[in-house]
C-alpha cells in the first residue's frame, strides 16, 4: 500500500511539474511572439522616421537651392542696376567735360 501511495504521489508530483513546465513554455512562447511583434513595429517606426528625415533633408536642400537662385537673381539685378548707374554717371561726366571744353574755347 505504501508503494502504491508513493507511486501515486510521485505521479501526481510529476504531472504537476509537467503542467508547470508546459505553462512556462507557453508563457515563454507568448512573450517571444510579443517581443517579435514589438521589434517589428519598432523597425517599421524606425523606417518611417528615416523616410521622414530623408524627406526633410531633401526639402531643406530644395529650399536652399531656391534661396540660392533668388540670391543670384538679386545679385544679378543689383549688378545690372550698378552698370546702368555707372553708364549714366559716365554720360553725365562726358556732358560736363564737353561743356567745360566748350566754355574754355569761347
Amino acid at each position: 500500500m505504501k508503494k502504491v501511495l508513493v507511486t501515486v504521489m510521485a505521479l501526481t508530483l510529476s504531472m504537476s511539474i509537467m503542467t508547470s513546465c508546459k505553462e512556462a513554455a507557453d508563457k515563454a512562447k507568448a512573450a517571444s511572439e510579443e517581443a517579435s511583434e514589438t521589434l517589428e513595429e519598432a523597425g517599421e517606426d524606425l523606417k518611417d522616421a528615416t523616410n521622414d528625415a530623408v524627406d526633410a533633408v531633401k526639402n531643406a536642400g530644395d529650399e536652399a537651392m531656391e534661396m540660392g537662385e533668388q540670391v543670384a537673381d538679386s545679385i544679378k539685378k543689383a549688378g545690372e542696376e550698378a552698370l546702368d548707374k555707372a553708364e549714366e554717371v559716365g554720360e553725365d561726366t562726358k556732358e560736363i567735360t564737353q561743356k567745360a571744353i566748350d566754355s574754355l574755347k569761347m
